[in-house]
């Protein structure tokens, strides 16, 4: 019982750095993974570098998506586009 005492305090330290680093960093990976997945075409975003855009066509086969901007068309990989600024662009359906 005594050497358990000794690593307690070493225990208890990765027990909060798996649920405050670890298990959130996690979830946001699963998160973004779906809304990559969930892009379809008409969908307003903002990639990670700021440029908005809207996209036109998905390839599922390269995981890269064309975004049509005002400067035309650019091909971008799904995993540039930030799932946070993009979900303020399309707010989702209000559930009655």
């Amino acid at each position: 019982m005594e050497g358990l005492g000794q690593f307690f305090p070493l225990i208890l330290i990765f027990v909060v750095a798996y649920f405050f680093m670890i298990r959130p960093q996690m979830k946001r990976q699963k998160d973004e993974k779906k809304f990559a997945e969930a892009l379809k075409k008409g969908d307003k975003i903002i990639t990670k570098s700021g440029l908005h855009g809207k996209v036109t066509e998905l390839n599922d086969k390269d995981g890269s998506c064309v975004i049509e901007t005002m400067a035309g068309r650019l091909k971008f990989d799904k995993s540039a586009i930030s799932m946070e600024m993009s979900r303020k662009l399309n707010p989702a359906p209000v559930k009655k």
